[in-house]
């Protein structure tokens, strides 16, 4: 591959590395245990917004240990059989996109309005409450972006640590926007209807990755 060649499809995976992150923290997942704890310890924004941040970077950080290590796998692999890995990472790159589509399409959308969410009573400390939400977020690795890392495995380690940098800050960015939304009195159910629509936008834009990389190997 030419140097210009590798540097366009490096910037494409930044790109939609981006916007991945960004919408797969749209997932009620990523902000509806902040906003519901937020609110039953009486957090005020600026403190919701710390406990989202950190534990968005401890999400990416347990996503670029797993991330590394399917990279090195991919490259032992590719040592064996010499030009797997980027198809490898296209393949992987249409399943997950078709994965997101498919369930896009099979999950019913939620009313919007209805009740409104109760405020309970803290239960527990504001640190024990701030670590299990940093906690609750680095056990689960981003699935979604695990197939990204693999498509820039041949630019080499500064081409992950950008991609890493760009996944923090989509995941970061899109965690803090739907809390915030959440946190000033949007609809819950609502937000939560919307994710139907982000299943869909995010398993296109993966099936365009793919299609990036598969493209850029010919």
């Amino acid at each position: 591959m030419s140097p210009g060649a590798e540097q366009s499809m490096l910037l494409s995976l930044l790109g939609g590395g981006f916007v991945a992150a960004f919408l797969h923290a749209a997932l009620p997942t990523h902000w509806l245990p902040f906003t519901l704890v937020g609110r039953a310890q009486g957090w005020r924004p600026h403190k919701i917004l710390l406990a989202v941040t950190a534990a968005g970077l401890a999400h990416i950080a347990t996503t670029a240990v797993v991330g590394g290590l399917i990279v090195a796998a991919g490259l032992a692999l590719d040592q064996w059989i010499e030009g797997v890995l980027p198809h490898l990472a296209a393949v992987l790159l249409f399943l997950f996109g078709a994965f997101y589509l498919a369930r896009s399409a099979l999950r019913r959308p939620a009313l919007a309005g209805g009740p409104t969410v109760e405020t309970p009573e803290p239960a527990v400390s504001d640190k024990a409450a701030f670590l299990g939400l940093v906690a609750m977020m680095a056990v689960s690795p981003g699935e979604v972006l695990l197939p990204i890392y693999l498509s820039s495995a041949p630019s080499g380690i500064g081409a992950l640590a950008m991609l890493t940098l760009v996944f923090a800050v989509g995941t970061v960015a899109g965690m803090a926007v739907f809390t915030a939304l959440a946190s000033a009195g949007a609809s819950i159910l609502r937000l939560e209807r919307w994710a139907r629509y982000e299943g869909a936008v995010l398993g296109l834009a993966l099936i365009a990755l793919g299609l990036v990389v598969a493209m850029h190997q010919h």
